[in-house]
């Protein structure tokens, strides 16, 4: 997984010089989709939007926004399938917000299938 991190210096050149920011991620985006290494990916909304769901002692505390200490936060992800570590960081390095921010590269866990006679955990 690319996780792309923004900050308010960062979305400011985007919205600046969005044209040819959005041209360099379309280009990436077709040559990724064309390799079958784009698995999928998202925008995220502002964190502003967001809602942080702690439980303690089993009492659920929601809070509007994220209240961290950083100033960098998640704008989006990008899944790709890769032979390697190494290209999926290469295709971080190219990707806009590498320059104006962050780009964070994780491999993402395979799901262990349960069981048999035990269910996964209910998401719904």
């Amino acid at each position: 997984m690319l996780m792309i991190y923004a900050n308010a210096e960062s979305q400011q050149h985007v919205a600046d010089h969005e044209s040819d920011v959005m041209a360099e991620v379309d280009a990436l985006m077709k040559e990724l989709a064309d390799s079958g290494e784009l698995v999928g990916g998202q925008a995220l909304d502002e964190p502003g939007t967001s809602r942080v769901v702690r439980v303690r002692g089993g009492v659920p505390a929601i809070t509007d926004g994220p209240f961290l200490e950083a100033k960098e936060f998640l704008a989006g992800y990008l899944v790709v399938e890769c032979a390697s570590v190494e290209r999926a960081t290469e295709i971080a390095a190219r990707w806009p917000d590498a320059r104006l921010c962050a780009m964070e590269v994780r491999p993402i866990i395979d799901e262990v299938d349960p069981p048999a006679g035990e269910g996964g955990p209910a998401l719904g």
